[in-house]
């Protein structure tokens, strides 16, 4: 049941629409405006009594775009409502934030939707705009902070590098790639030397410096995208890199290896030469019979403690196991 109002003599349709916070446009047949409400007046900077018995497309103080244009040609033809998307068509109509000043204004972020109306018996069409700038900016807002997560639950909050669950998950699909298309992966663990005793000398903080300088120092060594390096944790790294030859690998370690070292970090408690030095242990797969690819991080993992073992400041290779307890190493 609809309940009917009687409005004071005083107050007439107009006025309401005049005063609602929505735009409100009505076309004729032929596309001459019979209606501009306030709203539009105020973001158009174009009066009702400039607009109205104008074709629609020369109302406005320039022409609005065509796929609006287009809208209300196939509105009046079809007779069915239409919604421009506001993430394709965002500001369709020349209307601005400031009330009655369009010149030099930002466009305000607009959703549109036209319906078909019948006024003495003419097709017509309603067109309403409402200002949707809040809602497309909340939109920026929430996609920012969801990068901002993404981002927080794939990075290291110290070193800014990525972190142990990003490596976890990217090794598992690095390893599956590399099965798949038979290509190689080498793994490369690197540990800071005696770095317990350098943040009992110098202090945490210079702890944490000296790690964001190691890992900025192992990013620059990579080459290309698909080359990784993370904070295993602690004051361990990993990297993982795919299609490298054995042989590279070998050398990719010493690099890393000399890279810490000509940093020339003072490290008065450590007892190789008093400055900052690295331990690299590293494996490397390629598809061959009676290998076993799960065993790839746990091999580079026990090469890194054989290093340290033999003195620490060098690297150690052991090649992936034939069987479960068959492991080999040389060192480089």
């Amino acid at each position: 049941m609809v309940a009917e109002v009687s409005l004071p003599s005083a107050v007439t349709m107009a006025d309401i629409l005049n005063a609602v916070s929505v735009g409100l446009i009505v076309v004729d047949q032929d596309q001459n405006v019979i209606f501009w409400n306030g709203w539009i007046e105020k973001h158009s900077g174009v009066a009702a009594t400039g607009a109205v018995g104008k074709r629609i497309d020369e109302a406005f103080s320039e022409a609005p775009g065509k796929t609006f244009l287009n809208a209300i040609s196939n509105l009046l033809q079809y007779r069915l409502p239409v919604v421009l998307s506001n993430a394709l068509h965002r500001a369709p109509l020349p209307l601005f934030s400031k009330p009655g000043d369009a010149s030099g204004n930002e466009r305000l972020h607009q959703s549109i939707t036209l319906s078909p109306l019948v006024i003495n018996d003419q097709g017509c069409c309603l067109i309403q705009v409402t200002d949707a700038t809040t809602s497309i900016k909340r939109e920026k807002i929430l996609r920012s902070h969801s990068e901002l997560l993404r981002k927080e639950a794939t990075t290291d909050g110290l070193t800014g590098i990525y972190n142990r669950r990003f490596f976890d998950e990217h090794f598992k699909i690095a390893l599956g790639n590399s099965r798949r298309q038979n290509t190689s992966l080498s793994v490369f663990m690197v540990d800071i030397d005696f770095f317990k005793e350098y943040n009992d000398h110098y202090g945490h903080v210079a702890g944490d410096k000296t790690l964001i300088q190691v890992a900025a120092t192992l990013r620059r060594q990579l080459m290309r995208a698909s080359d990784v390096v993370a904070r295993f944790g602690g004051e361990e790294f990993v990297l993982m890199l795919p299609n490298m030859a054995e042989d590279a690998a070998y050398r990719f370690a010493e690099k890393l290896r000399l890279a810490i070292w000509e940093l020339n970090i003072p490290h008065e408690k450590s007892r190789l030469d008093h400055r900052i030095s690295i331990s690299v242990g590293f494996s490397h797969y390629q598809k061959m019979e009676n290998t076993n690819p799960d065993e790839l991080l746990n091999t580079a993992d026990h090469a890194l403690y054989e290093a340290k073992h033999r003195g620490r400041n060098q690297s150690c290779f052991m090649k992936l196991p034939a069987h479960p307890n068959r492991t080999s190493y040389a060192a480089s």
